[in-house]
């Protein structure tokens, strides 16, 4: 059973108090899972490394997390927000044009994970088939970049809002571009972040081109 956490007492080390070193902990236990579950891999990575590789005891670890899986889905969640997040604001930063925001959103999207490959091992590979919940979460990411995708496009007037087809395509296009980029992982990373970008713009532009149509086909 894992040891029960030291509680609080409100007094300060170092300028943090209580509450703060407890998240100072969790962080340095993520910032190790990441090393590790990013590099060797989940299966071959114990708690016992995990602390060792964050200067912590074990006792710290379980403070944060019940268990391995648990530090995995910590770490997962923590990486799809930075994910979503750099996505977002590129979408943003586009202002209203589809496909420059399709485009600069793909770009932040790669870039996020081809940057530091332990974030793509850890969000395309890692996390497979570990646990019926932890395929749940990682359905429900893929789902939420769908619904992220079909929000660009209902930008676009000429596109109905309730057409089921849009919704449709937008989740065949985010499991194309997480394959696509689990295929780049598993055969060496030998395409550059800007060939697989191209390759993804290039899929939704043609996506996009098919909806307007489908919509012009029904209307």
């Amino acid at each position: 059973m894992p040891p029960t956490p030291e509680r609080g007492s409100g007094r300060r080390y170092s300028g943090m108090d209580a509450e703060e070193r407890t998240r100072a902990r969790r962080v340095a236990i993520l910032d190790a899972a990441l090393e590790l579950f990013g590099t060797a891999g989940f299966a071959a990575t114990s708690v016992k490394q995990i602390c060792r590789t964050a200067g912590l005891t074990e006792r710290y670890f379980y403070e944060s997390f019940k268990d391995r899986p648990a530090c995995l889905v910590g770490l997962y969640e923590a990486l799809v927000t930075g994910l979503r997040t750099a996505t977002e604001v590129a979408i943003e930063a586009a202002g209203a044009d589809i496909e420059v925001a399709a485009r600069e959103g793909l770009d932040a999207f790669i870039g996020y994970l081809t940057e530091d490959p332990r974030r793509a091992r850890v969000v395309l590979i890692e996390v497979v088939g570990v646990s019926s919940e932890i395929e749940e979460l990682r359905h429900g990411v893929l789902r939420g970049f769908a619904d992220l995708i079909r929000a660009v496009w209902l930008a676009d007037a000429e596109i109905d809002p309730g057409d089921d087809e849009i919704q449709l395509t937008a989740v065949a296009l985010s499991g194309a571009v997480n394959n696509l980029l689990v295929d780049w992982m598993m055969t060496g990373r030998r395409q550059s972040p800007q060939v697989l970008a191209r390759v993804c713009a290039t899929l939704f532009t043609s996506a996009l081109t098919g909806v307007r149509r489908g919509d012009e086909g029904r209307g």
